[in-house]
């Protein structure tokens, strides 16, 4: 009695012929008198005629087989419609000939069944993101199984998934709010970082202003400080003059004759405008004045010394300042009726200084 399978394959099974040459990567199923005998190996074999039968021919290449579409069931109720393929080898052709009927058949079967059971573990989601999982588990379902055959599974991929109208419909609404949501969020980030490179650029823009602004502050007061410290040099080298001029013979003299220039000049030049001016609280009183003008002299005794300790007469220092006294009574009671008179005084005191 010949199986169906065994009917297909009969009529491709080779003819005992005595000399017989086995191709590369086949391995042919020898039985004698009905029971199985050896396995001929690639090359040359000879067979007994009559009492040697070839009775199977198991190729040893990679063997790859489509597993047809069928319906799974995803974890949230989702009913999917999922094909593969299935890529395996007949590692023990003896098992692969008695251990099962049909080995292609009985692996695809398998195949179905494990992609099913895995299907229903995880969600629609999942189903599409955890594709290799997904085949990785198939094929160490089949392995464990198909061990007993003689056949190892060498992996097993998904091939298309299709999914009703109506999921396909909604997941495309997900996936366009999913693209806006990351479009919006995206240009919320371009804003916030935009406004972080203005608010930036500001305020690196006000630290540069105020640093100029310091360094201009202080190369301001640097130059002000040098100002002041150049005219403070030029005083004092003024007045270091002024006293070396003062200590020579006739400095006070010409002192005077100074003092008396400007006395002058300031006088003149309040009679050109409206100008106040303040003079003593009575002006009237000569003797007042020249009692003012006698402590003047004492101060310019103690301090007008020569070189060799003898002391100016005291007339000479308190002449011109009794003249300069006078001088302020006339040019408040008498200058425009005695002018004569005040000129008259005034060439008396430069000839009195000389």
């Amino acid at each position: 009695w010949i199986t169906p399978v065994q009917q297909r394959w009969a009529s491709s099974l080779p003819m005992n012929t005595v000399i017989l040459f086995v191709p590369q990567q086949e391995a042919w199923v020898v039985e004698r008198m009905g029971r199985f005998h050896r396995i001929l190996e690639p090359g040359l074999n000879f067979l007994i005629p009559i009492l040697d039968r070839i009775r199977y021919v198991q190729s040893l290449k990679e063997i790859v087989i489509d597993v047809p579409e069928q319906s799974a069931v995803s974890l949230d109720n989702v009913t999917l419609q999922i094909d593969g393929v299935l890529y395996l080898r007949i590692l023990d052709p003896f098992k692969a000939s008695y251990g099962v009927e049909d080995p292609e058949y009985a692996v695809t079967q398998l195949a179905q069944t494990t992609m099913r059971s895995e299907l229903g573990k995880l969600t629609l989601d999942k189903v599409f993101r955890e594709r290799e999982s997904l085949n990785s588990n198939i094929v160490h379902s089949i392995n464990q199984a198909s061990d007993e055959w003689g056949i190892r599974c060498l992996r097993y991929e998904i091939k298309d998934i299709h999914v009703p109208p109506r999921v396909k419909e909604s997941m495309q609404m997900q996936v366009e709010a999913e693209r806006k949501k990351r479009a919006t969020v995206l240009e919320s980030e371009g804003t916030r970082e935009a406004a972080i490179n203005v608010a930036e650029g500001r305020k690196q823009a006000q630290i540069l202003a105020s640093e100029g602004e310091k360094a201009e502050q202080i190369n301001k007061a640097a130059g002000e400080a040098q100002a002041v410290l150049a005219k403070a040099e030029a005083k004092a080298k003024a007045i270091r003059m002024l006293s070396d001029a003062l200590a020579e013979q006739n400095g006070n003299a010409a002192a005077s004759l100074s003092v008396a220039e400007q006395y002058v000049s300031a006088f003149s030049n309040l009679a050109k405008s409206s100008n106040t001016i303040l003079l003593p609280s009575n002006t009237g009183d000569i003797s007042g004045m020249v009692s003012q003008v006698c402590v003047c002299v004492c101060v310019f005794k103690s301090s007008l010394q020569k070189t060799d300790g003898s002391v100016v007469s005291v007339m000479n220092a308190t002449f011109p300042c009794f003249i300069l006294v006078l001088q302020t009574f006339l040019f408040q009671k008498i200058y425009m009726k005695y002018n004569t008179v005040y000129l008259f005084l005034q060439l008396l005191c430069f000839k009195k200084l000389f």
